[in-house]
């Protein structure tokens, strides 16, 4: 859920549309549009109606978000937890009744087996495997597919805390036991199933710059995609020269590795990807993947 907020004063602005082109590109299910500081309009209904309709209109994009408008004053309370004396011709839920029962879907561990292994612990002659299940349900016995090698196995252990489990759901920090002494790294996926992510060097995806440097076809990047750093080389930015501080844009890469990747509707976590500046480590862009 995202709040989108308004100056009941100022109505839809740059910045609002923005917002809402963000929410809308990560793909935020709910959208609530908060109108604040109503007391300065004189709780007017008419005011109001004109900034959800200005809203609605512009707001659409390629997907519209789906909203629920809420008229505020933050300052004094009214329709933030409790209902407002000074608008009774409001008849719509508060913010906080809102947030508490906005329906939310099904969970991550629902969902395929995705475990970016983010380290290695050596203990004896056993090695464990530790990350945080991104997404999906792992189970003692479960046979597993190491990525991007392909090679298979089997959980013979999970341990959670320092607490033998039988079985860890997402989004649990674990390490767990392989059946073989495979060849496994930090940036390698565990996952189970024929659900499996595209393994690819190509990467496309809808991006949002986030910093005054501009990024520019041909620029070569560490492109970071779960616990996974590779190199990678800008090749198209959707026919943009570049892009500048909070554009939201389209890009193509190609990696020097291969990565695992699922589309962003599908997982958040395997389907989101930053671009570093290899220079000094500095976050440039985040990014979608679209498959």
């Amino acid at each position: 859920l995202a709040i989108v907020l308004v100056d009941a004063r100022h109505g839809v602005v740059e910045q609002t549309l923005r917002h809402a082109a963000v929410a809308a590109l990560l793909r935020v299910p709910h959208v609530v549009l908060a109108v604040n500081k109503m007391d300065l309009v004189g709780y007017g209904q008419r005011e109001f109606d004109r900034i959800v309709a200005d809203f609605a209109e512009r707001a659409g994009g390629p997907r519209p978000p789906r909203f629920t408008p809420v008229p505020v004053s933050a300052l004094l309370g009214d329709n933030v937890v409790e209902r407002s004396a000074h608008m009774d011709w409001y008849r719509g839920p508060t913010l906080l009744d809102l947030l508490e029962t906005v329906p939310v879907g099904a969970g991550a561990a629902d969902a395929p087996v995705r475990f970016p292994v983010q380290y290695v612990i050596r203990h004896g002659d056993s090695r464990y495997y530790a990350g945080q299940l991104a997404s999906g349900t792992l189970r003692v016995g479960d046979r597993v597919t190491v990525h991007p090698s392909g090679t298979t196995s089997e959980i013979t252990a999970i341990d959670a805390l320092g607490t033998p489990v039988a079985a860890a759901h997402a989004p649990q920090s674990v390490s767990v036991r392989l059946a073989d002494q495979r060849d496994v790294a930090r940036g390698d996926m565990l996952t189970s199933g024929v659900d499996v992510p595209a393994l690819t060097q190509e990467v496309r995806g809808a991006v949002c710059h986030l910093t005054d440097r501009p990024l520019r076809v041909g620029d070569r990047v560490l492109v970071r995609h779960t616990t996974r750093t590779v190199k990678g080389i800008v090749q198209d930015l959707g026919g943009a020269a570049e892009l500048t501080a909070n554009d939201l844009g389209r890009i193509a890469l190609r990696t020097s590795r291969p990565l695992a990747l699922d589309a962003y509707a599908v997982s958040r976590c395997t389907g989101a990807f930053l671009l570093i500046d290899p220079a000094d480590g500095a976050t440039l862009t985040a990014g979608m993947v679209d498959l």
